[in-house]
């Protein structure tokens, strides 16, 4: 009472708690005033690029800005060893929790494919590994134990490289450095540059590297390369972390496609690796991935492993069941395996071929330009050298979408749409 009273005749309004608030101070225009502050933020370099292309009302419109597969209709593609994995799993579903780690078959079955199915590191126990939400779920976990075990460090990303990984080490403030990849000239490797910044960096420096088909530029190392590169970082002790998301995917042999990271683990590196089932299953849309790091010993996995799971739990708990089903069921059964093989080949094949088309029609149309880096390039991405101005005559007038680097998705590219892509492509370039 006192402190009513104390209040004069300013008016009081009693919440449900039994508070007393100022009238003029309202809910609302306390809460009004909260987020004023925020921004939009800006749209996504590559998920922008379909909304754009979605808005269009254009007959003729193409996507090649699009980041998963398609067939030569430019349909999306569900694989017949997903439909049959699917069918086996149904009449035995199980939607209980998975542990933090996630599927420990599915796990198992993953690090064959990377590490190799009579690798004595598994034999051995000494990859510590967990399931995670993809490639790029995989990739923040690593960026996270990073920061939390090596909280001084820095991480060395090539230039370019795929747009979110820098958004996964800065939201992990994880400082980031950057050192030479591609060479914009020649449209291949800056192999020269690349180990001058591989021999410069600081002792005990963390790289990431792209496992095969490099995105966005689908330039790789040739395998006498990759031994170069390895030799030099075990001279400079620095640590690997290999982002693999198309294993399998690049030239149609997921054992060929490993073959950066079996090369560093001749050297006796102890690497880092993410893995992913989007591309290389169509599991876009299950989040269905693994990341793994190699250690001294069992007892040192037993260890990381336990911290990876714990940086998990905050995050998500625990990952997915359903897309972990279907990629442990495909690999463990050797009927399914075999078909996931058939077709993995099928995908990467139908790509080289719409790369060789694309090269084709353009230099028919006598382009002034060379063409080879289109058939050079391995994956799903062609860096097509072309400008951003370039880039927007494109959309603005052909209606064809792609993101303003001049990063081309060969899985949009179809025996229907090729023609029509070379001649728009010849026309915004031929003044070289």
């Amino acid at each position: 009472m006192a402190l009513r009273a104390a209040l004069g005749s300013r008016k009081m309004r009693q919440h449900g708690g039994g508070g007393w608030w100022p009238s003029s101070i309202t809910t609302r225009s306390m809460s009004s005033s909260w987020w004023k502050h925020v921004e939009p933020a800006p749209k996504d370099p590559i998920l922008g690029v379909t909304e754009a292309f979605l808005a269009d009302p254009s007959p003729q419109k193409v996507n090649v800005g699009v980041g998963a597969y398609r067939d030569d209709n430019g349909k999306p593609v569900v694989l017949d060893c997903v439909r049959d994995a699917e069918r086996r799993i149904a009449g035995n579903l199980n939607m209980e929790y998975l542990p933090m780690g996630g599927s420990n078959k599915m796990v198992d079955e993953t690090l064959k494919l990377a590490y190799g199915d009579d690798s004595d590191l598994i034999k051995d126990k000494r990859i510590a590994a967990i399931q995670a939400l993809s490639g790029t779920g995989a990739c923040r976990i690593f960026a996270d134990f990073q920061k939390r075990f090596s909280p001084d460090s820095q991480i060395y990303i090539p230039v370019p490289t795929w747009s979110n990984h820098h958004n996964i080490w800065r939201d992990a403030n994880v400082p980031q450095r950057t050192f030479h990849y591609y060479h914009p000239e020649s449209k291949g490797l800056d192999f020269a540059s690349l180990m001058d910044d591989v021999k410069n960096a600081p002792n005990g420096s963390f790289f990431l590297l792209h496992a095969c088909a490099h995105n966005p530029t689908g330039v790789d190392p040739t395998v006498e390369q990759w031994k170069e590169i390895s030799y030099q970082f075990k001279v400079k002790g620095h640590f690997a972390f290999f982002d693999m998301a198309y294993q399998g995917f690049a030239s149609g042999d997921p054992e060929r496609d490993a073959k950066s990271i079996r090369i560093f683990l001749e050297d006796g590196h102890l690497i880092g690796c993410s893995q992913s089932y989007a591309k290389n299953m169509g599991l876009y849309g299950q989040r269905v991935g693994c990341l793994s790091l190699v250690c001294e010993d069992e007892k040192q996995a037993v260890a990381v492993k336990s911290q990876l799971q714990q940086l998990a739990r905050p995050m998500y708990s625990n990952p997915p069941v359903h897309g972990a089903l279907i990629v442990s069921t495909i690999l463990s059964e050797p009927d399914l395996k075999q078909l996931w093989l058939k077709e993995v080949k099928g995908m990467a094949e139908r790509i080289i071929g719409m790369r060789s088309s694309l090269r084709e029609n353009i230099e028919k149309l006598g382009s002034p330009l060379s063409w080879e880096h289109i058939t050079n390039q391995i994956g799903m991405f062609c860096y097509s050298g072309m400008t951003p101005e370039q880039v927007d005559r494109l959309t603005k007038e052909f209606h064809i979408y792609m993101t303003r680097n001049g990063r081309i998705s060969m899985a949009g590219v179809t025996s229907g749409n090729v023609e029509y892509l070379a001649k728009a492509i010849h026309e915004v370039t031929r003044a070289g």
